[in-house]
């Protein structure tokens, strides 16, 4: 009889790995499908300058996002994003109105934001309380922390022929804004952490099932410490870059970003559930949003139902999730009941 194995010392042929499509394809897909449906409607879409215009607005609100993958990952929410981002860009603000070099005063705007995250992840862990919960609160804090600091007038910085207004408001070949390079570049390296790094392991471990991760070693309590630090820095890097991409932050800007980025993230196919993540889709979630707002003027439509539209995707994006899901869980359970074959003679 001859045996069909290896011989001793021979190396195993090679297996082959088969080709996984991403998981994010079917979002990229709807917002391709998307900009070719307008810009048939409306040609003059699709020209370079309104997609560029497009990615440049998902920027400051994109950065969040992508810290709020890992929040949802973890099965958090931070609903403070949007005063961090407030008020870390008044903090910078007002420290290069105060005479402070404006790289030195982005830098501490960056800090601030961590320490406003580390605020929260303290309160979340010390208390042992769901992050929306602890955040629910902590909006109203910084918001009005926020209005008392700028007096509820804008900030505006003076010098702003500095280097760093200068560079942040640079376009690359007069089209791309270098704040827009930077987020695409923040995503990139935060999609590395997530899914090639210790760090983004044990977040989506902590996020599929915590009682494990806490048996493998890993430190719930730790992750979300961390991860709302994580949070809140990011905030921070986009609150001190919109007002050098600005030069002025106003006293409400940001009051309604959390709903656009959790939709952004649900929309990119982050679950609610925890356990995984994926930045690249909340990327191309967060274009969705905007190619939606932004058809909306194209086809003389009204702004206001740009609101509307965007919670009627994220309903459309859950369902679609849930469904998934549910005939997952019935193709497993069918697989379980199913009688193991006879044994062979």
């Amino acid at each position: 009889m001859t045996d069909s194995g290896n011989a001793p010392g021979q190396s195993a042929s090679p297996v082959r790995r088969r080709f996984r499509l991403p998981e994010e394809i079917g979002v990229i897909a709807a917002l391709v499908v998307m900009i070719l449906f307008i810009g048939i409607a409306r040609p003059h879409f699709l020209s370079p300058l309104n997609l560029l215009t497009i990615l440049s607005h998902t920027t400051f609100q994109g950065m969040l996002a992508v810290g709020m993958v890992y929040l949802l990952a973890i099965r958090e929410i931070d609903l403070s994003v949007g005063w961090i981002f407030n008020f870390s860009a008044v903090f910078s603000g007002l420290l290069m109105v105060a005479g402070l070099d404006p790289w030195i005063a982005a830098a501490a705007g960056v800090g601030f934001g961590a320490l406003l995250g580390l605020f929260n992840g303290i309160i979340a862990v010390g208390l042992r309380l769901p992050a929306i919960i602890v955040t629910l609160g902590t909006y109203s804090m910084f918001q009005g922390l926020s209005l008392v600091v700028n007096g509820g007038r804008a900030v505006v910085p003076p010098n702003q022929d500095s280097s760093y207004f200068n560079v942040i408001a640079t376009k690359i070949f007069g089209l791309v804004p270098v704040a827009a390079l930077v987020f695409v570049v923040l995503a990139i390296v935060m999609h590395f952490v997530l899914h090639r790094t210790k760090f983004g392991y044990r977040v989506q471990a902590v996020g599929s099932n915590p009682e494990a991760a806490e048996l493998a070693g890993i430190s719930t309590n730790t992750i979300r410490l961390q991860t709302l630090v994580l949070m809140g820095a990011i905030c921070g890097l986009s609150g001190a870059m919109y007002i050098g991409f600005r030069g002025a932050i106003d006293p409400q800007e940001g009051s309604d970003f959390v709903l656009v980025v959790v939709a952004a993230v649900i929309i990119g196919g982050t679950p609610l559930s925890g356990g995984y993540g994926t930045v690249i889709g909340a990327v191309v979630g967060m274009m969705i949003i905007q190619v939606i707002s932004s058809g909306l003027i194209f086809f003389g439509i009204d702004a206001t139902w740009s609101t509307f539209v965007t919670g009627a995707v994220i309903v459309l994006a859950v369902s679609l999730d849930g469904l998934i899901k549910f005939q997952r869980a019935r193709r497993a359970n069918r697989v379980k009941l199913e009688p193991d074959p006879p044994a062979g003679p």
